[in-house]
């Protein structure tokens, strides 16, 4: 089973209803590059070298960018849809003849809706289910302990659910964003960025 790090960490925006509270957040160890990814798959059996495997997935990306700003959405089988959505301006046209796209629109966004057919569910609260976590604080005391001194200590691995945040498939935060929202379609046509903060995938 997969692990995912992770550090309990506290509520520090005063003007959060969740102020003061304490959550769990995603501990990335590293962000692999195009480059990074395309070893990784040339070393798992893969009959093709990592420069090929690399040509492969930089062709995808430049297709997929312009398959998005032709309105379409890339559907990759087993992982999820790539699609695009407008976030407006708060103040909307008064009329729909006057609506702009130069004075209304603020941003185009890419989303990512992960799988959520019966065979290859990675929706958030699936893809929870795969994963087994561990707090990063006790993982290191466990270290700790076995340099010090000998003894074997625990990793701190914890139920599927402590602590968690709905993660989807998205890029990993700081350690300040709180747990995120990733792989929902948040903002919709007419709301802002994506969502996140402490707290924020609760219930």
């Amino acid at each position: 089973m997969a692990k995912i790090l992770y550090e309990v960490k506290k509520n520090q925006n005063s003007h959060s209803a969740a102020f003061g509270k304490w959550y769990a957040q995603i501990k990335s160890l590293e962000t692999l590059n195009t480059r990074k990814l395309a070893n990784h798959i040339s070393e798992h059996g893969s009959i093709y070298t990592p420069d090929v495997v690399y040509g492969v997935l930089e062709k995808f990306r430049s297709c997929l960018v312009e398959m998005l700003l032709e309105s379409k959405k890339v559907k990759i089988e087993g992982l999820g849809t790539f699609y695009c959505t407008l976030e407006n301006q708060k103040n909307g046209a008064l009329k729909k003849e006057e609506f702009n796209v130069n004075k209304h629109l603020k941003a185009l966004h890419i989303r990512f809706l992960p799988e959520q057919t019966t065979e290859e569910n990675i929706s958030s609260r699936e893809f929870l289910k795969k994963a087994e976590f561990i707090n990063i604080e006790q993982l290191l005391k466990g270290d700790e302990t076995e340099n010090g001194n000998g003894s074997t200590g625990g990793n701190g691995s914890t139920g599927g659910n402590s602590g968690s945040g709905t993660g989807g498939i998205t890029p990993s935060g700081g350690d300040n964003g709180g747990s995120q929202n990733g792989g929902s379609q948040s903002g919709g046509d007419n709301g802002g960025g994506q969502s996140g903060g402490f707290g924020g995938d609760e219930g």
